[in-house]
């Protein structure tokens, strides 16, 4: 991430309407925000995609972020929720493609490119564990896949560090045996 003071502070000023501060935030966080999204969506054009998404959802929802927590916190949740609505948008628009009459017909990369990816156990598994143990989920994203630390992913979820890392604890459990079935 950028360095977090300066990105603090434009946070916090974007937050409070000023529209300089959020065009400044934007540029800013844009790379990073790319790369996290890339963490999620292994073709390059679905993350290009995701992170135009959390760019925009930031534009629009910046007076929502209060400052209690650090705005990287935010920003993560912001990605790890865009780029889990990519992955499902692809996901149906795939399910939706009529398989092709010619088997040399090629099919559209934008529509296959996230079910072809090396990531789609991944992003299955969590939409599994959503499905079944949705409380779970969360401490995951932010802890294994955002990267926080603990004590950030906790603060996220809103639960106790205890709790956070017992969740934790029981959604790498429950989702080892999906993702070792994919491999």
């Amino acid at each position: 991430m950028p360095d977090p003071a300066p990105t603090e502070d434009l946070a916090r000023s974007a937050a409070a309407g000023d529209a300089r501060a959020l065009e400044l935030l934007l540029r800013e966080i844009g790379p990073e925000v790319l790369r996290r999204c890339g963490r999620f969506l292994p073709c390059r054009e679905d993350a290009e995609e995701a992170a135009q998404d959390v760019l925009l959802q930031v534009a629009r929802r910046i007076g929502t972020f209060e400052g209690r927590s650090r705005f990287s916190t935010w920003l993560y949740t912001v990605v790890a929720n865009c780029s889990r609505q990519k992955y499902r948008e692809l996901r149906r628009r795939a399910a939706e493609q009529p398989a092709p009459a010619d088997l040399d017909q090629r099919a559209d990369p934008r529509t296959t490119s996230v079910i072809a990816g090396s990531r789609l156990d991944l992003l299955e598994a969590l939409d599994r564990l959503e499905r079944e143990r949705p409380h779970l989920v969360g401490p995951l994203v932010y802890r294994d896949i955002c990267e926080l630390d603990y004590a950030e992913a906790a603060e996220r979820a809103g639960v106790p560090l205890g709790t956070l890392k017992s969740r934790l604890h029981e959604a790498r459990r429950q989702v080892r045996p999906w993702l070792a079935d994919t491999a």
